[in-house]
């Protein structure tokens, strides 16, 4: 399987493309800067260079085309300013999504956030991010051509992942190590059933396999 992976220099990306390389699918990530490119390469990743929050439909969809999957991982980041909430986190998905329909990718993941609502209110950076990427979701939900699975972890945190998740429509707040959200990302990649679906996943008791499989019999 060949999976294109946007934000390809993330901290969830980096471990997902160590995931998929390691298994034996063929990976490669949009970075922004030729100057990450050694990290994706170290990952097993192919690093493609462009910055989606200038680049044109036809430009990322030129990417994509080939793949089987794509996974939009990218943030502007904890430091960015509300511009960048819009620009990149509501954007660059916007624009990524448009641009896999385009290329004829079907299976399309995204890594969205707890919280996220296009109709929270507020005006802190925090509450743009969150309306941010729930306006990202509310237009991928929106395209059927897309077999997309929305995920939406809670805290993220750096600890070694444990391999056991709470994977639900609704879970509550909680934390979830970065290596556990990779885990859970790799497979649903290989869980078609669960295309449609929007999910919250926290640290749990349930292997990642048996969580997964249980909501795509749902």
């Amino acid at each position: 399987m060949r999976i294109v992976i946007a934000g390809g220099h993330g901290r969830i990306a980096l471990r997902l493309e160590r995931l998929l390389a390691a298994r034996g699918d063929e990976v490669a990530g949009i970075i922004r800067t030729a100057g990450q490119a050694d990290d994706l390469r170290a990952a097993g990743a192919e690093p493609l260079v462009l910055d989606l929050e200038s680049a044109s439909v036809e430009a990322v969809a030129e990417r994509l085309r080939g793949a089987d999957a794509a996974v939009f991982a990218a943030g502007a980041g904890p430091g960015s300013g509300a511009g960048r909430k819009d620009t990149v986190d509501k954007g660059a998905a916007v624009l990524f999504a448009d641009a896999a329909v385009r290329a004829g990718v079907r299976r399309f993941l995204v890594v969205s956030s707890m919280g996220a609502d296009p109709r929270h209110e507020g005006r802190e950076v925090f509450d743009v991010y969150l309306r941010a990427k729930g306006e990202a979701d509310a237009h991928v939900q929106r395209l059927s051509s897309l077999d997309w699975t929305i995920l939406r972890p809670g805290m993220l945190t750096d600890d070694p992942g444990t391999g056991l998740v709470r994977l639900e429509a609704h879970t509550g707040r909680g934390p979830i190590p970065r290596d556990d959200v990779a885990a859970v990302l790799a497979e649903l990649l290989d869980t078609p059933a669960t295309a449609g679906l929007t999910l919250e996943l926290i640290a749990g008791k349930a292997p990642v396999s048996v969580a997964v499989k249980s909501v795509a019999g749902n």
